[in-house]
This record gives structure tokens, sequence and C-alpha cells, in this order.
């Protein structure tokens, strides 16, 4: 009994040296010596040498209002939080005919003022065909109309749109990018990552960024493209995915060209 003790004990403690020591240093002196950049969180700094965020995580560029920034090329949407908060990491997990997502679409979803099916949006509005109201008091969208609801309106007596759907999203897209109202969106512009937090946006989606960015930035549009071009990012091993953008290191650039 007694050497079966103890040689469960040296096992113990061997086990305890390999899986609680060794091994987590040896994977901490790979990293380092190896990855030094990834291990350490791919964190990017400014001219000034200033860690100004990661290169795995996206933020936004807002002014103190909560607007996109002219100025600067906007990332994706976030589900993350408030918005790429980065301990919220999660997606809305939305089903693809969720009003809340896509909007109220006739002969899908579409409902009354009582929450019946219905063969057209009595929420429409002449911007959106697809809104979803908003209740007066609490801001929230309302997918499950009842009699006696209270809906928040416009001056001009159309309803206040939920912001969160894809249709709202594609036309404050169009609307902040000066696009034709019936321009095509890159999906990425008007849905948010698995986890909320993607710091890359595809090329097309940048792209159309471009006018605006220089327009604010006062920059020949030629020399924004070029810095979209040369800082697009190659597909995986050259044949997974597609191409991406990373934002924030994108907005550097910007800067860096200005400074």
């Amino acid at each position: 009994m007694r050497r079966n003790l103890l040689t469960a004990g040296a096992a113990t403690l061997v086990l305890a040296v390999l899986t609680g020591i060794i091994y987590p240093f040896a994977v901490w002196a790979i990293g380092q010596g190896a990855f030094n950049y990834r291990a350490n969180g791919s964190f990017i700094k400014n001219a000034k040498g200033q860690v100004v965020g990661s290169a795995l995580i996206g933020q936004e560029f807002l002014d103190a209002k909560g607007n996109p920034l002219g100025q600067y090329f906007q990332p994706r949407p976030s589900a993350a939080g408030t918005g790429y908060t980065a301990n919220a990491s999660g997606a809305t997990n939305l089903g693809p005919g969720d009003p809340r997502l896509v909007g109220f679409i006739p002969g899908l979803n579409a409902v009354d003022l009582n929450g019946n099916p219905s063969s057209s949006n009595p929420f429409a509005t002449p911007a959106d065909p697809y809104c979803v109201p908003t209740d007066s008091k609490t801001g929230n969208p309302v997918i499950s109309p009842s009699a006696g609801q209270q809906y928040a309106k416009n001056p001009d007596g159309t309803y206040v749109c939920d912001s969160n759907t894809v249709p709202e999203r594609a036309i404050a897209y169009r609307q902040l990018n000066g696009l034709d109202p019936r321009a095509i969106v890159p999906v990425d512009a008007v849905t948010a990552s698995f986890s909320g937090l993607d710091p890359d946006i595809s090329v097309a989606n940048a792209e159309l960024q471009v006018g605006r960015v220089a327009k604010a930035r006062n920059l020949p549009v030629p020399t924004v493209a070029g810095l979209v071009s040369s800082h697009t990012d190659s597909r995986l091993l050259g044949v997974i995915g597609e191409k991406t953008i990373n934002v924030l290191d994108l907005n550097l650039a910007l800067d860096k060209t200005q400074s």
C-alpha cells in the first residue's frame, strides 16, 4: 500500500512539473523566440511608437457623438458589446429570416399592426420598404407588433426604423460614401463577423470608401486608392479565402501620409 502511494505521488509530481512548468515554459519560449509579434498581442504602433490597437481586433473610428469619421476608412459592423468590445466577443446569432437582421419582408416575415402575417409591410418608409419600427419609449426594435404598441416616429410621420437591420445599414453606408441609392453594397459592410472583432474589410468595401476619405482629407483619389492597394493582404496560402485589408493599418498609413 505504501509503495503504491509513493508511486502515485511520484507520478503526480512528475506530471505536475511537466504540464505545469516545463510545457508552459517551452510554449512561452517558442512563442517569444519564433512568434514574438503574435504571441504578445500583435500590437500596432503609430508613428510615435505608441500602441494604438491590435492587428487581431477591430476598432471603431467615430466622433464624440458616435458618428463615423469621414477621414477614416470604416470597419464592418460589430455585435460585440457596444462595438468591438474584446471581452464581449460574439455574434447576434440571428436567423436568416429574423426581422432584426433583414427587416420585414413581404412574403417572408412581414406582419400587420396586430402581429398577423401580412402581404405588405405597414411600417415601410420611402427610404426603407423593409423598415422594422422602434418602440417610442425604449428605442428597441418591435418585431412582434400588437394592438396598443407605441412606435417612435419622425417629424414627417414616418416610422423610425431600427438602424441595425441590413437594409438600414445599407442605406447609411450609401449615404456616408455618397453612393447611388441603388448601389450594391458589400456584405461585410452591413453584417457583423462571427466574433464581432474582425479587424479586416474586403477590397470592394475599401474601394467604395476611397472617394469619401480622399475628399475629407483633401487628397487625390489615386493616392488613397494606392494606399488601399499597397495595404491589401493576400489570400491565405494564396488560395484560401479572399483578399482583405486591415482597417487600422490602412488608417495609420493615411495619417502618416499627411504627417
